[in-house]
């Protein structure tokens, strides 16, 4: 099995001398509640744990990272679960496969039940069962309703780690009924280091750290779609010049977080703060406040059609033109 980054392995040890039957792990994304949850699920069910975690090379370990152990049940979006390996239910693969409906982004409401039902069930191998549920927050309010009552009150040996993104999007009910983690921010030095260690370029792994922001699994992810460090860099200065070349190579929803990170940096520097996604020395004059807070209200809208533009290309012309006239604003009497 993989291993777990340094600041992670750290708290997975705690986490394993403590009770509990629920377990939310929560913090921004980027920071490995995916791998921690799953590390923690592992330990839970391997025949020869260590208070370091799973053993990794006994049946159950195996079982787990070939996506068939009998005990474990993964409840994702099915989007989620195709991206990271998880078979679908043979009804859903088939649904997919005829082009019946696209893959859930959600998690579904008959996958819940399905999760309910396997609960109640007699462990197979005799060590309990999990139900992982990541990302929680991908529950609708009828999904989570069905997960309640089990939550509360859990038949057998049992056990439930949710891992979420954005927690404060689950029903209080849901929260009350776990015990709460949140997962630790690394050191640059430690994020970097990991960074080196998955084959990301010394001198990049910095630039595509901050980009990031300082989020070492979304740089990572940064580092394998190809992005260059030194474009980012240019970006701020590009936008300000109207150039929407320096934004092709990227779909509609990625465009615009890059120029939410921007605002957001330029929103920091005009309030005194340090900025987090690019060197102070990149960004232009900072505009007003006035004109930052129509452009990130502009850009939230954007976003929540991102994934099904009209066009795609007058899209990204519009976001630049936008662009460009709010960070020029700075230079009008």
């Amino acid at each position: 099995m993989t291993p777990l980054s340094p600041w992670l392995a750290r708290p997975l040890s705690d986490l394993l001398r403590q009770r509990g039957h629920a377990w939310l792990l929560q913090g921004p994304s980027g920071l490995g509640q995916y791998d921690l949850a799953l590390a923690l699920a592992s330990a839970w069910l391997c025949e020869t744990p260590t208070e370091h975690g799973a053993c990794g090379h006994c049946t159950s370990c195996h079982a787990i990272e070939v996506r068939t152990h009998a005990d474990l049940c993964v409840l994702m979006p099915e989007t989620a679960m195709m991206e990271l390996g998880w078979p679908l239910d043979e009804k859903a693969q088939a649904d997919i496969d005829d082009k019946k409906r696209k893959p859930s982004r959600e998690i579904r409401v008959e996958a819940m039940r399905e999760a309910v039902g396997f609960a109640q069930r007699t462990s197979a191998r005799g060590r309990g069962k999990v139900v992982f549920v990541y990302p929680a927050e991908r529950m609708n309010a009828i999904t989570a309703n069905a997960l309640l009552k089990t939550l509360e009150e859990p038949v057998g040996d049992v056990r439930f780690v949710l891992a979420s993104e954005a927690a404060w999007q689950l029903l209080p009910t849901i929260r009350s009924r776990c015990l709460g983690f949140t997962l630790p921010w690394p050191e640059p030095s430690e994020a970097v280091d990991w960074l080196v260690a998955h084959q990301v370029a010394a001198a990049d792994a910095p630039a595509l750290l901050r980009a990031a922001g300082g989020r070492p699994s979304d740089a990572l992810r940064l580092a394998r779609s190809g992005a260059s460090p030194k474009a980012w860099s240019l970006l701020p200065k590009a936008m300000q010049r109207g150039e929407v070349a320096a934004l092709t190579d990227q779909a509609p929803a990625q465009a615009i977080g890059a120029l939410q990170k921007l605002c957001h940096d330029l929103m920091a520097v005009g309030s005194g703060a340090e900025p987090r996604f690019f060197a102070a020395a990149e960004l232009p004059p900072a505009p007003s406040n006035v004109a930052l807070a129509r452009w990130s209200r502009s850009l939230a809208a954007a976003a929540r059609t991102a994934e099904h533009p009209f066009n795609a290309g007058l899209m990204l012309e519009a976001l630049v033109s936008e662009a460009r006239s709010t960070l020029n604003s700075a230079r009008r009497p």
